[in-house]
């Protein structure tokens, strides 16, 4: 119990203090943070009550396993736009994960320009995915929350082959997930998993 305990104050603590990852100024004028220089490239887009700093632990991990990760600071479409197109000239595919209300983001900049996203993740993301692009598509939730009836749809509804569905033990919701003493780890593994399927 102390152990769970004292990883729960480790994940808690995770993001706080100065911001990790390298300061970036995207064409539009708006920042972000990127880390990592791998082959493939992942945008990442926070939830309405976090930054791009947040994404810190999740980021070294992508960057770990041999991606260029860069997380906006501005959760809106130009931003994320802006970000797709950078790291498209920096690598030949880029990624797109958006968490919460970053999840609505992350589909809103998908429909302006399918061309840019090679695969997109939505994590606890509600709304419709029947107007999206062809790419592939994973939608992720936890099972008790209030968005996994929305993730089952959408993976049901979106256009293209290769989509799918994760579902997570218990309730957390948005980037919370990924932290989740709980389905954090697990939840990681599958996204990453995804990730380098494509790649």
């Amino acid at each position: 119990m102390r152990g769970l305990a004292i990883l729960a104050v480790s994940v808690a603590l995770a993001g706080c203090g100065a911001p990790s990852g390298s300061p970036t100024t995207l064409a539009d004028g708006t920042a972000a943070r990127t880390w990592g220089d791998g082959d493939y490239g992942l945008v990442l887009v926070h939830d309405a009550d976090r930054e791009a700093a947040n994404w810190a632990p999740q980021a070294e991990a992508f960057a770990a396993k041999g991606m260029t990760v860069m997380a906006v600071e501005s959760a809106e479409p130009d931003a994320v736009l802006a970000a797709l197109r950078e790291l498209g000239e920096r690598v030949d595919r880029v990624a797109l994960l958006g968490a919460g209300t970053g999840a609505g983001v992350a589909l809103d900049a998908s429909r302006l320009q399918p061309d840019l996203v090679d695969q997109l993740i939505a994590i606890s993301a509600v709304g419709s995915a029947a107007d999206l692009g062809v790419f592939p598509k994973l939608f992720v939730a936890s099972e008790d929350e209030a968005a996994s009836a929305d993730a089952e749809r959408m993976a049901e509804e979106a256009p293209g082959d290769w989509n799918a569905l994760y579902l997570a033990p218990g309730s957390s919701s948005g980037q919370a997930l990924l932290s989740d003493v709980e389905a954090g780890s697990s939840t990681m593994d599958a996204i990453i998993l995804r990730l380098e399927e494509r790649r």
